[in-house]
Parts: structure tokens; C-alpha cells; sequence
């Protein structure tokens, strides 16, 4: 079960990238990613796709870790 939205975000000269995402999402924006670093029309870069998706499943561990952490026995 979800618990919330995720937001990533990113400015780069007149461009704003905003990405907003539930848990179950986050494989979803990682390909989204992916196509926006592919897009030549943007200034969103394989680098920004990189660093972003580190971001995304740092999150996803960190929600894990949590979980465990207080989860019973």
C-alpha cells in the first residue's frame, strides 16, 4: 500500500522537471527517466536521468529499511 506521493525535482534554466510518484510508481519514473534523457528536444541529460533515479531507489530502500525496522516479530 502506497503511503503518500514521492516528488523529485529538477531546474535547469528555463526548464523545470517535476516528477510526482506513489511507491508503487517508481518503476514507472525510472523509465520516464530514461526517455527524457533520450529526448533531444530537452536540456534533461543521461547525467540528471542518473542522478535522479539514484534518488528514487535510495527512497525505496530507506522505505524498506523503515518498514523492517518497525515491523514485529
Amino acid at each position: 500500500m502506497s503511503q503518500g506521493l514521492n516528488m523529485l525535482a529538477l531546474v535547469k534554466g528555463i526548464e523545470r522537471y517535476v516528477f510526482l510518484y506513489d511507491d508503487e510508481s517508481a518503476q514507472a519514473i525510472l523509465t520516464m527517466l530514461g526517455k527524457f534523457a533520450k529526448n533531444p528536444d530537452l536540456s534533461f541529460t543521461w547525467y540528471d536521468a542518473a542522478v535522479l533515479s539514484q534518488k528514487v531507489r535510495k527512497g525505496k530502500r530507506k522505505k524498506a529499511l523503515l518498514k523492517n525496522r518497525f515491523a514485529s516479530p
